[in-house]
């Protein structure tokens, strides 16, 4: 961006969404539970100001200033921005912002108990505010359309639910073809690991990826996530349990692959709009939410749960546990970490019955948010979700509603973008093997910096230019489409599972 009073307005807001989101990962990391209630002040606070910096009238007028210059498409979302943030009070982002982190640490406390009462009054005040937010932001059809629209922009329940409902029919019938096949074995996986040796090894395989620590590290956390302070500094968590391998490996690669994302936004939108969400008032630079969970779920699994990596890696891991691994060859432990079976927690779920965890969520929290369904009613609702979609009896809250973090931190309308991202991931795999008939070799001897640079060339360094459907026809040519995403779950379990062919199905 060039130096104008429009660039240096945009980075003085940008730098304040970078301390909001360092206040966010001080709280998620290593604050005392102690320090809640005031973070959340200084949270609101600062807010207060980005918001301020963001409607102030010398900001819109620099922005309108710059529409004839190359910074256009900054000034153009920058005005969008403006609109939209104009429509909500001051009153109602302070609060929202106030009770974020209040809720966050109830969560935490109640999900401890599994005790989702604890939680709800904090749940309840969160849902009424978000009524609010989708009120003021305005809707056409329903008021989860507006929240929608924060997190993947152009995305209303009109082109989600049949999205969906595709997606379910060939789930459903595929998860029944499989449960009717032999499980592989599982047993090591549960055996025990020590914490030290399971962050080790996950540092040095998001290394392996290109996760720069030049310019990032890795912590724990009770939820797995990442988050940038600009592309310089960009950081990942992941949860470590004991007896739970896969765990930890797979939370990391997962938020590898946002962490990659952040730091190949092109130098040059440091400290701009096209790394700021204006709007959501959080520094990032990805295109949409499921742009960004397209990268987390290609990494994590188009490459890291193939086969080809565990052929090249497995012998390092093996290495790090040989007690633990004596037994299992590279094959057993690939079926192993590919194996399908419905589960209670959605970041533990395979990826076929993941899509699943997540049409349970958008349908619960769109009843919340059209006012269908009480909160007090939540914990009953969920449980029996889970018994009709996966066939299991949820035994506590925390192992049920109490699972994510998301509805602690105000992100409704974020989990549509978890499935949306994995409907894009195999469109953007798919384009680079077109792009690199020899991807696909290079894969299988463990070369990672080409698809890198692939990704990084046609979708990191944009940073947020474009919207996620021009960002997904100008890189795959066609708008979003299932058909790739079902076609390579299809081969991938029909491969593992000796699955006999089928005839397709419109």
């Amino acid at each position: 961006m060039t130096d104008t009073d429009f660039a240096r307005r945009s980075a003085e807001i940008n730098d304040l969404l970078c301390v909001l989101n360092l206040l966010a990962w001080d709280a998620r990391t290593q604050m005392p539970p102690g320090g809640s209630a005031t973070r959340g002040q200084q949270s609101a606070t600062i807010s207060a100001l980005a918001r301020e910096r963001v409607l102030a009238p010398a900001f819109e007028a620099a922005a309108h200033a710059a529409l004839d210059t190359p910074d256009a498409p900054a000034a153009r979302q920058a005005l969008s921005a403006v609109a939209a943030l104009r429509r909500v009070p001051e009153a109602l982002t302070r609060e929202l912002a106030t009770l974020k982190s209040e809720a966050q640490d109830a969560w935490v406390t109640a999900k401890a108990a599994s005790d989702f009462a604890a939680f709800a009054p904090a749940l309840t005040r969160m849902v009424t505010l978000n009524r609010e937010l989708a009120d003021a932001l305005g809707y056409e059809d329903h008021p989860y359309d507006a929240l929608l629209n924060l997190y993947e922009p152009g995305l209303t329940l009109k082109t989600l639910l049949p999205l969906f409902d595709r997606l379910r029919a060939h789930h459903v019938a595929l998860l029944s073809r499989i449960t009717a096949q032999p499980a592989p074995r599982t047993d090591f996986l549960r055996r025990s690991y020590p914490a030290a040796g399971q962050k080790a090894y996950s540092l040095s395989a998001a290394q392996r990826f290109g996760y720069d620590l030049g310019r990032g590290r890795l912590d724990e956390s009770a939820h797995p996530f990442e988050i940038s302070f600009t592309r310089n500094d960009v950081r990942i968590t992941t949860r470590v349990q004991e007896h739970f391998l896969s765990g930890a490996l797979f939370g990391t690669l997962h938020e590898t692959g946002h962490a990659m994302y952040e730091q190949g936004v092109d130098p040059a939108l440091t400290r701009t709009v096209l790394a700021s969400d204006l709007v959501g008032l959080y520094a990032v630079g990805g295109a949409s939410y499921g742009t960004h969970e397209s990268q987390s779920r290609l990494w994590e699994n188009r490459i890291g749960r193939s086969r080809a990596y565990w052929e090249q890696h497995y012998a390092d891991l093996q290495a790090t546990f040989p007690e633990q691994l004596a037994d299992v060859d590279a094959d057993t432990f690939h079926r192993a970490v590919n194996e399908v079976r419905p589960s209670l927690i959605r970041v533990e779920a395979d990826e076929l019955t993941y899509d699943l965890h997540i049409m349970l969520r958008v349908d619960l929290e769109r009843a919340l948010i059209g006012g269908e369904l009480d909160v007090r009613d939540l914990p009953a609702a969920w449980n029996a979700r889970v018994k009709a979609d996966l066939g299991l009896d949820v035994p506590d809250d925390a192992r049920g509603v109490l699972q994510d973090i998301h509805w602690s931190s105000g992100m409704f309308g974020s989990f549509p973008t978890y499935t949306v991202g994995n409907v894009m991931a195999s469109q953007f795999f798919g384009a680079a093997q077109a792009a690199h008939p020899e991807l696909d070799s290079q894969l299988e001897r463990g070369e990672y910096a080409p698809l890198r640079e692939w990704l990084t060339d046609n979708i990191y360094r944009h940073g947020r230019t474009f919207t996620p459907d021009e960002l997904l026809r100008r890189v795959t040519g066609r708008p979003l489409d299932p058909q790739p995403y079902l076609d390579y779950l299809t081969g991938k379990y029909s491969d593992l599972y000796a699955l006999a062919p089928q005839e397709a199905h419109p």
